[in-house]
């Protein structure tokens, strides 16, 4: 398993916590078309206006084939710039 770490810096407090209320919320909705994620974890941190965001992809195949998807996606307003896009191989994945 893949795990795409992006980093954004430079949103507000109050931005970052709508995106993630409007993340919640479209939770129901699945993910967009041609994207071959299977879960992602938003981390903010309001005060210092950051975010990491983990996308999971099983194989690096549905990776590549999600990066146009990725790339076209806008995000929500008041979450900054992304300052890094890094691919990491998932070894250890715990939920308790």
């Amino acid at each position: 398993m893949l795990a795409r770490v992006t980093t954004w810096e430079g949103g507000t407090a109050e931005g970052l916590r709508a995106a993630s209320e409007e993340m919640q919320a479209d939770v129901g909705l699945g993910p967009p078309p041609g994207l071959k994620s299977n879960g992602i974890t938003m981390l903010v941190d309001p005060e210092r206006g950051r975010v990491m965001m983990i996308g999971m992809f099983e194989t690096q195949e549905d990776l590549e084939e999600s990066l146009p998807v990725l790339k076209q996606m806008n995000p929500p307003e008041g979450i900054g710039s992304m300052t890094s896009a890094d691919v990491y191989e998932v070894v250890v994945d715990i939920r308790m």
